[in-house]
């Protein structure tokens, strides 16, 4: 398959590295440093079992999906407009397009960029996955899985195929006949972790070390979940009680990517993450009272002092 990444991140070159060395047609759209040294000596991969080389065809140009497969969108929602034009263009020429992001309303947000509905496939990621260096990646879990499904549940020949790509490349790859509910419970999971660290500023365990720092991170959960259902997905009192124990079983030394752009001080993913559960509870008329404090706490976090 001719498979094309837009964005140079840990996620989308990790992939992208390893369906090359799998032997797949690969194209990367990233930019910087990070494109300067795949260029100049590769794609260094790193897992907790191996490290190699990959070339790949990576450019800053945007042609460079046009013409995949499909396309796998791997950048930080803050990104997503500005990558917009690349994306739409390789949907345009006949590609798949799975978003990789965290969010639960991606889809909406591809069309909104000129992504034809019929293009677009769900997706999503479990692993820790970092760019180290420029040209370098590494997966910090010992696991990695990808889930990829059509929104209507039909399981279709483009999603086979790719699914059998990623297997392909050793990459852990399930097709979905449900994947907005997916996207639901993974979603479900990293909002507390992010409202909780994000709130504190530390890492999770501070906050599941307290009887209210627990509290905070169910209360989180049980918005999500009481603002799924009203958006018609079905997230059960059991699922509440599995997502609830693995939260709570986080190791203390978690951080999310969210704290760290918090701490940065540069942009995140506010608005794909807590004030999504925010936006979507006015809109159904779910009371969502810890997601709005979060949303209004995180925007004057990032406002400059006067």
């Amino acid at each position: 398959m001719k498979i094309g990444f837009v964005g140079g991140g840990g996620i989308g070159s990790y992939y992208a590295g390893l369906l090359s060395r799998a032997g797949h047609d690969v194209k990367l759209f990233a930019r910087g440093e990070h494109l300067a040294a795949i260029c100049s000596n590769g794609l260094e991969v790193r897992t907790p079992k191996e490290r190699f080389i990959a070339r790949l065809d990576a450019s800053s140009t945007a042609d460079v999906v046009v013409g995949c497969d499909v396309v796998f969108v791997a950048v930080k929602s803050y990104s997503l407009a500005e990558v917009g034009p690349v994306v739409a263009g390789a949907a345009q020429s006949g590609a798949a397009v799975i978003g990789l992001l965290n969010g639960v309303d991606i889809a909406e947000r591809l069309r909104a960029l000129g992504v034809p509905r019929e293009r677009i496939v769900g997706g999503l990621v479990r692993a820790s996955i970092v760019r180290s260096a420029p040209g370098v990646v590494e997966r910090l879990s010992e696991f990695d899985r990808i889930t990829i499904g059509e929104f209507d549940g039909a399981v279709t020949d483009r999603v086979s195929r790719t699914a059998a790509a990623l297997r392909e490349a050793a990459v852990t790859a399930d097709v979905s006949d449900d994947i907005s509910h997916d996207l639901w419970r993974k979603f479900a999971f990293i909002v507390p972790m992010n409202v909780a660290c994000g709130l504190s500023r530390r890492s999770m365990g501070y906050s599941l070390s307290t009887e209210h720092g627990r509290a905070l991170v169910a209360g989180s959960l049980h918005e999500i979940v009481l603002v799924a259902r009203a958006c018609d997905v079905s997230l059960t009192d059991q699922h509440e009680a599995f997502l609830r124990k693995d939260l709570f079983a986080l190791a203390p030394e978690t951080r999310p990517s969210f704290l760290l752009d918090l701490e940065r001080g540069g942009p995140t993913e506010l608005d794909l993450l807590a004030g999504t559960v925010s936006r979507l509870g006015a809109l159904r008329g779910v009371p969502t009272p810890i997601h709005d404090v979060a949303v209004a706490a995180f925007e004057a976090a990032t406002l400059p002092l006067v």
